[in-house]
């Protein structure tokens, strides 16, 4: 639900929003007053959810009916495969939803395209419900604005083998804190075991770089900048972690899943994950379950990374002041608690994170996890940058991946990621 949606390719909206729709927020009907009677028909499409959610949504749903008595919310729920597809053919066909559930990366080309509503102009009142960087994760860089309200978020900490670190010498209660004892750790790792144990499954993404302190686009949002000397830094740490086999011989390929496979055979000693992943633990890798250990994300920031959702409001609707009603109503603070308490999400409104479900641990692994992601949310960021598209993320992985392999050294590599995506942001427009 979290790292998996993230993956649509957000680049398919660009590609196919006609370019005469850029500027067009308030054509056809559309309008930025919400301050009008709450009334109409609208829509609420979601990203894959009525399979697990049906109920609750219903519940919501009637309840915003029940108070604002001449609205009613069709649902309609899209599996998550074609999602971004979906939301483009709607927005360059005239039928996308009222409102909307969307990513950051998402949400961006509808709003360069003139299709999401600007909440700064038509919603300011409620910005002060939500946390700062939630309420930025739906801004644009070069534009002003925001254009989706913050939904659930997401954070982990960082799961470790205890069983592996002892074995290596290493206390398995001293797990490392900086990316000097990550390095150095994972370097010990890999020699005591002859190379049979890698610390790390996965190459460096954009949000490992964020995470490094790397500033990975200029203020103005025009150009990426990632392949600056921090850059160059980390990629030449983490290919010492590959050539010393400090990290997985497999990470130019791995995905999500046979990264936490790794970790649950013991090929792999660190591993992020979330509350979510200490079920899988304790059923399917029992003797892991009794070794793990559990640390906080390594930043140079002092600051996590969050995965964010939205529910955006379609510029085009004509029914603005019942649309933003709703998409109020959804990801107000006690719609936001009751969703939390069903799956391993986190509210994004301020003050929620306060509340004793999420303060208080009963001596399990999973409260324990809750407690400690709810804390590091409060001051939290994504990381990835809206403008960062899945064609993006594929350039920067295989310019990682010629560096690591030695083909080309970590600044040649930095550079042309650079120059690809640099590229690819002139054709977003």
């Amino acid at each position: 639900m979290r790292t998996s949606r993230r993956a649509l390719a957000a680049a398919a909206i660009a590609l196919v929003l006609p370019l005469s729709a850029c500027g067009s927020g308030d054509d056809g009907g559309g309008s930025t007053d919400a301050s009008g009677k709450v009334e109409g028909d609208i829509t609420f499409q979601t990203w894959n959810l009525q399979a697990n959610f049906k109920t609750y949504f219903e519940g919501v749903i009637a309840d915003f009916e029940k108070q604002y008595p001449d609205t009613n919310v069709k649902w309609i729920d899209q599996p998550a495969e074609g999602y971004a597809d979906k939301i483009s053919a709607d927005a360059a066909g005239g039928t996308l939803p009222d409102v909307v559930n969307v990513s950051p990366d998402l949400v961006a080309p509808l709003a360069k395209a003139g299709f999401a509503l600007d909440l700064d102009k038509a919603a300011s009142k409620y910005k002060k419900e939500y946390l700062e960087g939630a309420w930025a994760s739906h801004q644009i860089p070069g534009m002003t604005g925001t254009y989706a309200f913050p939904w659930y978020l997401n954070t982990g900490p960082l799961f470790y083998n205890k069983s592996l670190f002892e074995e290596a010498g290493l206390d398995p209660d001293e797990p490392p804190t900086t990316y000097d004892e990550l390095f150095s750790d994972a370097l010990e790792l890999a020699q005591k075991s002859d190379g049979k144990v890698a610390t790390l499954a996965n190459v460096p993404t954009i949000e490992d770089f964020g995470r490094y302190g790397v500033e990975l686009m200029n203020k103005e949002g025009t150009g990426f900048a990632f392949n600056d000397a921090k850059g160059i830094e980390l990629l030449t740490k983490y290919k010492e972690l590959y050539d010393a086999k400090a990290l997985d011989s497999q990470a130019l390929t791995a995905t999500g899943e046979s990264s936490g496979k790794k970790f649950l055979t013991g090929a792999v000693a660190m591993n992020p994950g979330s509350a979510l992943d200490l079920e899988n633990f304790k059923t399917q890798a029992p003797n892991l379950y009794k070794n793990i250990g559990i640390t906080d994300q390594i930043t140079s920031t002092g600051k996590v990374n969050m995965y964010v959702m939205g529910v955006m409001v379609n510029s085009q609707t004509k029914h603005t002041p019942a649309a933003v009603a709703f998409a109020h109503f959804v990801t107000d603070a006690q719609n936001q608690m009751s969703f939390a308490k069903q799956v391993a999400i986190f509210p994004s409104t301020a003050g929620s994170l306060e509340d004793p479900y999420f303060t208080e641990e009963d001596g399990t692994d999973v409260t324990r996890v809750r407690v400690a992601a709810a804390k590091s949310l409060k001051n939290a960021v994504n990381y990835t940058p809206v403008l960062f598209s899945e064609q993006m993320k594929t350039e920067l992985r295989n310019e990682v991946a010629k560096a690591l392999q030695g083909k080309e050294s970590p600044k040649e590599a930095l550079d042309n990621a650079v120059e690809a995506c640099d590229k690819l942001l002139e054709q977003q427009g």
